[in-house]
């Protein structure tokens, strides 16, 4: 007689390594969302440090109404960063910038998360 019916200790362990499996995929796919959204929080806060160094440094070599430094903030502002620190001296040609970006609550993480980021640019003018 071939036996078809589990023995009554072994019923119902399916389910529970189903369960197990199933929590596990949702934590991985959690971290996963996670990661992808610090990933691009980086991306765009580096985005913004290069647009402000880069544009505190053109106004340093090219004087206009703007200050390197209003520049630097104008322009990390409108990429969504906020400037931490920008050392752009009038009479040098380099800028650098730091940002700030908050990523906000994760999944996986009780606090909000803040990325940063930093750029250098210089002017090369060309000898006359």
């Amino acid at each position: 007689m071939s036996r078809s019916r589990l023995e009554d200790g072994e019923r119902g362990s399916v389910s529970v390594i189903a369960a197990g499996i199933l929590v596990a995929v949702m934590v991985l796919a959690l971290g996963a969302a996670d990661l992808a959204r610090v990933l691009v929080a980086v991306s765009k806060a580096q985005t913004a440090a290069d647009a402000g160094a880069l544009a505190a440094a053109q106004s340093l070599a090219f004087p206009s109404d703007v200050d390197a430094l209003r520049s630097a903030i104008d322009l990390a502002t409108r990429n969504g960063a906020r400037v931490r620190s920008c050392a752009c001296e009038p009479g040098t040609f380099e800028a650098r910038v730091e940002v700030e970006m908050a990523v906000g609550r994760l999944f996986l993480s009780p606090d909000d998360l803040v990325v940063t980021a930093r750029a250098r640019a210089v002017v090369d003018l060309p000898q006359p």
